[in-house]
């Protein structure tokens, strides 16, 4: 038996994630870039953070986000479609002067894909410690940070507020290290990941980002040396190996994937770690936690759209009674 979680209990304040919001506008047809006109369809909801979140809240964890997005049609679609699927948006900021992000995607025969992204000049990038915000992670349970956040500016002094306040109040902090490791020589991220590192009740690494993390190369190496510096959990992403479970205990449980036609891998693993975090703070076992994570994650690569697959806990049991398991 695993020891208990160290993620406090959705009931003392909801997860809260700090991010960006965009839209995202897909090529129809497989190709390179966006040289000539093209059929397109869109937009849909997106931003890794929305994603994780909208996923965490549609399973039913308490679920907020601190954002920004303009005054326009794509700000609009994302802040109703995350109060549809009860995420707290009273902290999602509105520009009257900036847009909402955008990324423009297409996919290339070998399944790699071309970008045209506005971030770094919209409103996604205006995030800022406003009283709404404050007042959200003052009743916050729960953090989780993704590596996306350290580019955005401003981000870092929002993440060490929320920290304080809301490990003061015996809430809890999960870390996802989707950051390229070029990324970490660079300023003060490194110490910044580290000192996430240290915090982290919960950490979400995909593939090598474990290593990235643990600072040695070797499965077995890397999750000791993670559990040395006082990591509470990890719950790794294999895509479609699946995914483990990790215990200070030494405990470690391994789940298999689901069997699905992938048509937009866009948010699996936002996907996943949304419905990890919210499993575990209402009270889940890993391995239950981890049937839920892969299924969401799966469900969400099946259709076309960042977050158009994201379920709720009815969809995901249906899900999972009606899908195979990968060998």
């Amino acid at each position: 038996m695993a020891e208990p979680s160290r993620l406090a209990p959705d009931a003392l304040g909801p997860t809260v994630v700090i991010g960006e919001i965009l839209v995202e506008i897909m090529a129809l047809t497989r190709g390179n870039g966006f040289l000539e006109p093209i059929e397109l369809v869109g937009p849909y909801a997106s931003g890794a953070p929305a994603i994780f979140i909208d996923q965490c809240a549609r399973l039913g964890g308490a679920a907020g986000i601190v954002a920004s997005v303009g005054d326009d049609d794509f700000g609009r679609l994302n802040v109703e479609r995350l109060r549809a699927d009860g995420a707290d948006v009273s902290a999602i900021s509105v520009s009257p002067d900036f847009p909402t992000g955008s990324a423009f995607v297409r996919y290339r025969e070998d399944g790699s894909r071309d970008f045209v992204f506005n971030i770094g000049k919209s409103a996604a990038a205006l995030i800022g410690l406003t009283d709404a915000a404050k007042a959200l992670f003052e009743r916050a349970g729960h953090l989780h940070v993704m590596g996306t956040a350290f580019a955005i500016p401003g981000a870092w002094e929002m993440i060490e507020h929320a920290l304080g306040v809301i490990k003061g109040r015996g809430g809890s902090v999960s870390f996802d290290p989707n950051l390229r490791k070029e990324l970490l020589g660079q300023g003060q991220t490194q110490a910044r990941f580290q000192r996430l590192l240290d915090l982290a009740d919960l950490l979400l690494p995909s593939g090598d980002e474990l290593f990235v993390a643990a600072g040695v190369e070797g499965e077995e190496a890397a999750v000791a040396a993670l559990f040395r510096r006082g990591i509470g959990e990890i719950a790794l992403k294999r895509g479609e190996k699946g995914s483990s479970f990790f215990g200070g205990d030494g405990t470690r449980i391994d789940r298999l994937a689901f069997a699905v036609t992938e048509v937009d891998p866009t948010g699996a693993g936002d996907c996943f770690g949304g419905a990890y975090v919210a499993c575990r703070r209402l009270g889940m076992a890993p391995a239950e936690a981890l049937d839920y994570a892969n299924a969401a994650g799966a469900r969400n690569v099946s259709v076309r759209g960042p977050m158009e697959g994201a379920g709720t806990r009815a969809e995901l049991d249906a899900f999972i009674a009606a899908t195979p398991r990968l060998p």
